[in-house]
């Protein structure tokens, strides 16, 4: 799996929050959709690229996988970034409130001693 993507030159990761904007067609009306949440992996090769997005939507996690070739797609925005140490965050799926969203770790400081400063 990949731990980051480009698209169009903006560059995303696994754990990042990201807003994606796409175009809908609707009985003749285009119109303009937005999907904000947490990317939980980036799978594929070349030109099979997906990457899959989360949101909690009224107490409901909703996921959404999109190709990234896809010409719905109009924009890719990076709202935060995060820092995770794994390429899927599957495990996310069985937590509840906001250990969903945890994804960002605070590591600590090291001090001039090389030794962690927050214990």
């Amino acid at each position: 799996m990949a731990l980051y993507l480009n698209y169009n030159d903006i560059k995303f990761q696994v754990g990042d929050t990201i807003r994606v904007k796409q175009s809908i067609i609707e009985g003749g009306k285009k119109r303009s959709q937005t999907f904000e949440g947490l990317v939980m992996k980036i799978r594929g090769q070349k030109g099979e690229k997906t990457f899959t997005v989360r949101k909690i939507s009224k107490g409901i996690g909703v996921e959404r996988i999109w190709m990234i070739d896809s010409p719905a797609i109009e924009e890719v925005k990076v709202m935060t970034k995060g820092k995770v140490k794994r390429a899927d965050l599957s495990y996310l799926r069985e937590r509840t409130g906001r250990l969903a969203l945890k994804v960002k770790r605070d590591y600590g400081t090291n001090d001039s001693n090389g030794k962690n400063a927050s214990k």
